[in-house]
Parts: structure tokens; sequence; C-alpha cells
């Protein structure tokens, strides 16, 4: 089965991907040096992410696809909104110490950003699907790498 327009299933594929492994080098660099300098500036990379998504996105919806296909790059974009929001406007701690009622939405998003974007893909090539398992697997193992270092 494929996703009308194609071009942005591979897409949205691609974003995803790229967001998982980039920000698993971001986890592992807090590892090796001990701070987020390097995750910050991998950071700029996923927020160029967002004009990939928004072009799928809107190829999706004048397609008239199903929200399952244009699902995943709305809540990519509201992620990235949210983000830009917190660490580059207002500036805002939400790590440590742990503010909830910042830090749950962030993460729901952007968790939820890579399960929406990942999934249709399993209908339509298993093994491209299979491959965004591999990178979120790498993604998860980043992250605990870096809070059983303390740096996460």
């Amino acid at each position: 089965m494929h996703a009308s327009p194609w071009w942005a299933a591979l897409t949205v594929w691609g974003v995803v991907n790229a967001v998982n492994v980039l920000q698993s080098a971001g986890f592992l660099s807090r590892v090796v040096t001990g701070s987020r300098a390097v995750n910050q500036l991998l950071g700029l990379g996923i927020i160029a992410l967002g004009i990939p998504a928004a072009l799928a996105l809107v190829a999706f919806i004048r397609a008239r696809t199903g929200w399952q296909q244009w699902i995943g790059s709305a809540v990519f974009l509201a992620f990235l909104a949210l983000m830009i929001a917190v660490e580059d406007i207002w500036r805002v701690e939400f790590r440590s110490p742990m503010r909830y009622e910042i830090l749950v939405p962030y993460l729901v998003l952007f968790f939820g950003s890579i399960l929406l974007m990942g999934l249709p893909m399993f209908r339509m090539n298993r093994r491209l699907w299979l491959v965004t398992v591999a990178t979120t697997v790498l993604l998860l193992g980043s992250m605990v790498v870096a809070m059983s270092m303390g740096v996460g």
C-alpha cells in the first residue's frame, strides 16, 4: 500500500529517522562532553527538519489522505513550536529541576511525533519501517545511557 503522494511518505520517513539519529547523537554527546552544547547544535538540525515535515503535511492535506498520514507531521511541528518557545524564546529550564507542566507535554509531543511519523510505514513498506524501529531503539538506548550517567 502506498500513500498518495508517495514522496511525502518517504519524506516523513526520512524526517523521523533523522530526528532519531540526531537526538541519539545529542544524548551521546552529553555523555562524552558532560554538556548540552553539541546537543543544542544538533537541535538546530531537528528544527530544520520542520521544513520537509511541513511540505509533506501540505502534500498529504492537498491529496486528502487519511489523518493517519498527516498526523505525525502535525504533531512534530507542534513539538518544534513548543521546543522553540521554551528553549529559545522563553529560555525556561524544565529538565532540572523538573517542571512537569512543561516536561510532560514536551516528551509526549516528541515521542508521539516519532510514533505517529513512523507508524504509517508499517503498512507501506515493512523494510523501511524496520529501519525506523532500529533508529528508535538507538534513540531510546542512547537516552538510557545518558540518563544512567546523570546527563539525560
